[in-house]
C-alpha cells in the first residue's frame, strides 16, 4: 500500500517544483570571504627587541636557531619536574578550561541544529474521534416542517493515520550560510579553548615560580635573622662586660624583630599562591599543600620563531579571524532574505469512519502542492538588518587588527622584559658584593671599637634590601619568561584548529553526556 501511496506524489506540478528547487539550490547570494590584511605593512624579519639587535650575555640566552618555534608541553622548558606534574593535572580537572570544553560541545550541537533545516520535516499525528449529536437537535424534511426529530442519539467515529512532509528547499543558500555561519562559531570555541588552556597552564606556572620565590625570600630571610641574632648576642656580651652600650642592644634587637617580622609576613603571600594553584588544578585548597623549596632557577633560552609566524600561533588571533569569517557568513544568511521563500509539502495517510476499515485502499486521502512567499514591503527591515550585520563585520575586522597589533606589543614587551631584567640581575649582584663588602669592613670596625654599632645596622640594613630587590627580580624573570611564552602563542599552531567538516560530526557520546 505504501508503494501505491507514493505515486500519488508524482505529479508533474510535484516533479516540475523539484526539478527547479534543484537547480536553483546552488545559487548562494552573499559577499565571499577573504581574510583582510591583518597589518598595513608586511611583518618585519626580525622582532624589534629581538637578541640579534642586543649583545648577549650570560643571562640573556637564546635557542638556536632563532627562527625555531616551541612545540606540544611549553612548561618543559623550565625543566622541573614539580611544575611538570602539576601542570598535566590542568587539562583533565581545571573548571574553567571545562566550561570552555562546553561552550564548545554547545557550538558543534548549534551546527547541527542548523544543517537539520537542509532536510524535510516528516510528521506523524494518528487520531481517534467519537461523536455524539443530540436527539433533540431540529431537523427539517420540508420547507413548513417545525417538528422536532426523536430518532434518538447518533454516533460517529473516526479513524486517522496522516503522514505530513514538509520541505524549504536553501534556493538562496541562507541555510547554507547559517551553517557555516556556525562552523565558524564553533572554530572561534574551538580557538578559545585553546586560549583558555593557554591562559591557565600560564597562570599555574607563575603561581608555582612566585612560590618559590617566597620561598626564596624566607630562607634569606632565616638566614638573616640567624646573622642578626649572631649579631645581638655579641652586643649583648659587649653591653655585659662594660664594653658596650645599652642602646646598641636595643638597635640590635629592633633589627632581629623586623626581620622575623618580615619573615611571618611572606607566608601570607605563599599561601595565597599555593591555594591559587590547587584552585587551578581543580582540587579543594585545604586538602592541597606544595613543600618549601627556595627559587633556583633561571630563564631558560626561549626559542622565537620569525614574526611572520606570529598570526598564525596564537589562538586568541585564530578566534578573532574565524570572528569575522562568521560575521561575514551572517551577512548571506541576511541577503537571502530579499528573495522568495519555496515550500514543498504534502500529506497522505489514511482516514475511515471504522478501525475495520481503516486499512483498505479507499481509506486513503492525500494533498500536495507547493507555495512561495516574498515579502513585498516590510518598512525596510531587511535592508536595516543587512547593514547591521555589514558594520558589525566591520568591527571584527578593527578587533583583527588590534588583536594582531596587540599580539606584537606583547612579544616586543616581554623580550625587553626579559633582556632588561636579566642586565639588571647582574647589576644587582654586583650591588650585593659591594654591600657585603661594606658590613665586612663595619663589623670589623665596630668589633674594633671604631664605629659605632649604627654604621653596622646601616650596613646590614642595605645588604639585606639588596639581596631582597635580587631576589625579586629573579623571581620576576622568570614570570616574564613564561608571559614571553603566552605572548607567543606557546607552542600552538592554526593547523591544529578544527576543520568545519571535523566540528559537523557527530562528537563522542561521552562528550554529550550530563555531568554528575
Amino acid at each position: 500500500m505504501l508503494k501505491k501511496t507514493m505515486t500519488l506524489f508524482r505529479s508533474p506540478l510535484v516533479i516540475a517544483t523539484a526539478a527547479a528547487a534543484a537547480c536553483l539550490a546552488g545559487c548562494r547570494v552573499g559577499p565571499v570571504y577573504q581574510r583582510p590584511p591583518a597589518l598595513a605593512q608586511a611583518p618585519p624579519a626580525a622582532y624589534k627587541e629581538s637578541p640579534q639587535n642586543f649583545p648577549a650575555s650570560d643571562a640573556w640566552k637564546v635557542a638556536q636557531p632563532q627562527d625555531a618555534m616551541l612545540r606540544g608541553k611549553w612548561w618543559e622548558i623550565f625543566n622541573d619536574p614539580e611544575l611538570n606534574a602539576l601542570e598535566d593535572k590542568v587539562d583533565t580537572d581545571n573548571q574553567n578550561i571545562q566550561r570552555a570544553f562546553q561552550n564548545l560541545m554547545a557550538a558543534r550541537a548549534v551546527i547541527a541544529e542548523a544543517r537539520s533545516q537542509l532536510f524535510p520535516t516528516v510528521g506523524f499525528g494518528p487520531s481517534f474521534q467519537e461523536s455524539g449529536s443530540s436527539a433533540n437537535s431540529i431537523s427539517r424534511t420540508g420547507s413548513s416542517s417545525t417538528t422536532p426529530s426523536t430518532s434518538g442519539n447518533r454516533t460517529s467515529s473516526s479513524y486517522s493515520l496522516p503522514f505530513d512532509v514538509s520541505w524549504e528547499p536553501d534556493l538562496w543558500g541562507r541555510i547554507r550560510n547559517l551553517i557555516r555561519e556556525q562552523q565558524y562559531a564553533a572554530q572561534v570555541s574551538a580557538a578559545d579553548l585553546e586560549n583558555e588552556r593557554l591562559i591557565e597552564h600560564a597562570d599555574l606556572a607563575q603561581f608555582f615560580f612566585q612560590l618559590r620565590g617566597q620561598d626564596a625570600l624566607l630562607a634569606l630571610l632565616n638566614q638573616t635573622i640567624a646573622d642578626y641574632q649572631k649579631t645581638l648576642d655579641y652586643t649583648r656580651a659587649q653591653y655585659e662586660t662594660g664594653v658596650g652600650t645599652q642602646i646598641s642592644v636595643v638597635e640590635a634587637e629592633t633589627s632581629l624583630r623586623n626581620a622575623q617580622a618580615a619573615a611571618t609576613n611572606v607566608g601570607i603571600n605563599r599561601a595565597q599562591f599555593e591555594h591559587a594553584i590547587a584552585v587551578l588544578m581543580g582540587v579543594n585548597p585545604s586538602t592541597f599543600s606544595i613543600p618549601i623549596k627556595p627559587l633556583d632557577h633561571t630563564p631558560p633560552a626561549i626559542p622565537l620563531g620569525l614574526p611572520s609566524q606570529l598570526l598564525e600561533r596564537r589562538p586568541d588571533i585564530a578566534a578573532a579571524e574565524r570572528t569575522m569569517a562568521q560575521a561575514n557568513a551572517a551577512i548571506g544568511v541576511a541577503d537571502a532574505a530579499f528573495f522568495p521563500t519555496l515550500t514543498l509539502g504534502g500529506s497522505a495517510g489514511l482516514s475511515s469512519a471504522s478501525f475495520k476499515h481503516l486499512f483498505d485502499w479507499s481509506s486513503r486521502v492525500w494533498s500536495v502542492g507547493p507555495s512561495v512567499s516574498e515579502t513585498v514591503y516590510d518598512g525596510g527591515l531587511r535592508r536595516a538588518t543587512v547593514r547591521q550585520f555589514t558594520a558589525i563585520y566591520n568591527g571584527d575586522v578593527a578587533n583583527y587588527r588590534q588583536t594582531v597589533l596587540t599580539a606584537f606589543q606583547q612579544v616586543e614587551d616581554y623580550l625587553a622584559a626579559v633582556r632588561i631584567i636579566s642586565q639588571q640581575i647582574q647589576q644587582q649582584e654586583q650591588a650585593i658584593a659591594s654591600a657585603q663588602q661594606f658590613v665586612d669592613l663595619e663589623l670589623a670596625r665596630y668589633q674594633l671599637g671604631i664605629d659605632p654599632y649604627v654604621d653596622l645596622i646601616t650596613a646590614q640594613n642595605t645588604l639585606l634590601g639588596s639581596q631582597q630587590t635580587l631576589t625579586n627580580l629573579r623571581t620576576q624573570a622568570m614570570a616574564d619568561s613564561v608571559q614571553l611564552v603566552v605572548a607567543l602563542g606557546g607552542g600552538w599552531d592554526s593547523t591544529q584548529l578544527p576543520s568545519p567538516a571535523q566540528l559537523t560530526q557527530k562528537p563522542d557520546p561521552g562528550q554529550t553526556a550530563i555531568q554528575r
